[in-house]
């Protein structure tokens, strides 16, 4: 993931932004130890204003679509109340076993679900139940818009729905790849959507957010 900001920003930013417990700066680590990938982990900012959005839905039941190690479904837990539900679905075991082992060392752990398999098997064979508050999408960048129409219908009145890498080091001025052109897709598909009104963020490497009407 290209930077889209300067480093000098970057380190700006995080400065002005309230760190996390240690248990995360713990999770990062692990992460660029055991993991091919670790970029693909959010980092404080944005897994502050994760938790921030949280808290300003009043969430009490989200739904996050790729959860890797753990570390966004960790930040938002912190926003939901006790009894509160977090649902993240991955189809990795071995970054999910390292979400776990921290979930479990976190108060807020118990609050997270992790359902093992294809997304959109998993969201298909979801129970009826409560409509959730916020989902959060951040996997296979080709089936965004999959992912999108999967879990609208599933989100309350006044929810969010937010897309993760929609900048996507910034290919989505000049898309070539396969994943450059989900994410173009998925940016025009929410734009046009009379039933949300959105807005895409600079944040990282972008994030699209989406309010249901």
């Amino acid at each position: 993931m290209k930077p889209i900001i300067s480093p000098e920003l970057d380190v700006y930013i995080e400065a002005h932004t309230r760190p996390r417990p240690a248990l995360f700066d713990e999770l990062r680590d692990a992460t660029y130890a055991s993991t091919s990938s670790p970029q693909m982990q959010v980092g404080r900012v944005e897994g502050t204003f994760l938790k921030m959005l949280c808290a300003l839905a009043s969430a009490r039941r989200v739904l996050e679509i790729g959860t890797f190690t753990g570390y966004s479904a960790l930040c938002m837990a912190e926003a939901l109340p006790d009894d509160g539900e977090l649902l993240t679905l991955d189809r990795d075991p071995d970054a999910t076993r390292i979400a776990r082992s921290f979930f479990d060392r976190s108060p807020h752990g118990k609050k997270i679900r992790i359902l093992l398999g294809d997304a959109l098997e998993t969201l298909r064979s979801l129970p009826p139940g409560a409509p959730f508050d916020l989902v959060f999408i951040d996997a296979d960048k080709e089936r965004y818009t999959d992912y999108y129409e999967a879990v609208l219908p599933l989100l309350r009145q006044g929810g969010l729905v937010v897309g993760d890498n929609t900048l996507w080091s910034g290919n989505v001025l000049d898309p070539k790849e396969a994943s450059d052109h989900g994410i173009c897709r998925f940016n025009d598909h929410v734009t046009a959507d009379p039933r949300v009104e959105n807005v895409l963020l600079s944040i990282r490497d972008g994030m699209m957010l989406a309010r249901k009407l």
